[in-house]
């Protein structure tokens, strides 16, 4: 019996028409990869506008003291998963117990005081705005207001950055975020559950906070321009468990009503499905609703992206995309083009192979190109990409 292949154009032609139909459910689950795809180095040097988790957390660890850093160091080196939203729960929840006891050298005061120094450096690192040119996140709502559409593109990030919500002010692209009022917005969950906006507004769901939230005295989540990095909402198991009320437990219902309504398509772009708080409820709401499906575009290798093709392996209804193979239907497989799905298609494929012949939709960069000029908006002008040397695919 042979070797099982994919072949990229078919599956490629499938989801362009999936992406231009007006009448399609759509919703795009963008990660901290996303971000990492704009370079803004100089002199040939690649600087991706915003890290991803672990670019992130090599910026707070460089900016601290050496006592902090001892604290940091020893928090990373006592747990298995020691990525930097972990951290920052270990050292809120010890800041608020330990009291004046010493524990990896600090008591609460100085916990305290790492808290704060590392929440102020992820503040300066994602606070940061789009080139003023073209860039992905000008030509993913390019797509999406390129399409007359039956049902308004909902966008979940993990992301606590202002990128999205830069790009869509830009372009006027009206949007909903969960929040509403002028000084002090407050969140209203009521609105989320219900989704009755016209189609051409937005909606924006910020699974993880953001650093435009800030927790008030009253112990209410609001949304400002900007706010003071104490009482800013940074994601943590002791912030889930604080605000379950408002907004997360919400948005993250708002994620999971989504992926159970029919008929759904959610595209997930730089998103390592390493974050289980999120991929279970994924796992969980496509097992539940065979009618929906999950296309996920990853940046790196079907042997490197263990947790999203193991979960895809399980999972007739998420397909993964690779650079040299996909998971499609339960079955792993590399890329192998064959006949083309239509005559022309020849100029298509350029828009998500590279000239080595590896599938390039993983990267975000690519993602969005090819959206854009499926919807119409962007001239089909050859994608010049730079070299990347971060991975582009986190959470």
């Amino acid at each position: 019996m042979s070797a099982s292949v994919h072949n990229p154009d078919t599956y490629m032609f499938d989801f362009r028409q999936l992406v231009t139909n007006g009448r399609k459910k759509i919703g795009v689950l963008i990660g901290a990869g996303a971000p990492v795809s704009i370079n803004v180095g100089e002199d040939g040097k690649y600087e991706p506008l915003i890290p991803n988790i672990e670019g992130l957390t090599q910026h707070v660890r460089k900016s601290l003291s050496s006592e902090l850093l001892n604290i940091f160091e020893t928090l990373e080196k006592s747990s298995s998963d020691n990525n930097l939203e972990k951290i920052l729960s270990d050292v809120r929840t010890l800041g608020d117990i330990i009291g004046e006891y010493s524990v990896h050298g600090g008591n609460a005061a100085k916990f305290k005081e790492l808290e704060l120094a590392i929440c102020s450096k992820i503040k300066e690192v994602v606070s940061k705005s789009l080139p003023d040119n073209q860039n992905p996140y000008s030509e993913l709502v390019s797509w999406i207001n390129g399409i007359n559409r039956s049902y308004g593109v909902e966008i979940f990030t993990t992301n606590y950055d202002l990128l999205c919500e830069d790009a869509l002010e830009r372009s006027q692209t009206p949007f909903f975020d969960g929040f509403t009022g002028s000084r002090y917005s407050f969140f209203d969950p009521a609105s989320i559950s219900t989704n009755d906006l016209p189609p051409r507004w937005v909606r924006l769901w910020k699974l993880h906070g953001s650093i435009g939230w800030m927790m008030r005295s009253n112990g209410q989540v609001t949304r400002v321009p900007e706010c003071e990095i104490s009482n800013m909402v940074y994601p943590s198991h002791i912030k889930y468990s604080q605000t379950q009320a408002a907004p997360f437990s919400a948005l993250f219902e708002r994620l999971k009503n989504f992926i159970m309504e029919p008929d759904t398509l959610l595209i997930t772009t730089g998103f390592s499905f390493a974050d289980a708080h999120i991929s279970s409820k994924i796992s969980e709401c496509l097992s539940a609703n065979p009618t929906s499906a999950v296309l996920a575009f990853q940046y790196k290798t079907l042997a490197e992206e263990v947790y999203a093709t193991d979960l895809a392996k399980r999972t007739p209804n998420l397909s993964v995309y690779c650079r040299d193979g996909a998971v499609i239907n339960t079955i792993s497989a590399p890329w192998k083009t064959g006949e083309l799905p239509s005559k022309n298609w020849t100029h298509v494929r350029k828009e998500y192979l590279g000239d080595q012949q590896e599938f390039m939709l993983g990267d975000f960069l690519w993602l969005a190109r090819f959206l854009a000029i499926a919807g119409g908006e962007v001239s089909a002008s050859p994608i010049i990409v730079e070299s990347n040397t971060e991975d582009s695919s986190d959470e």
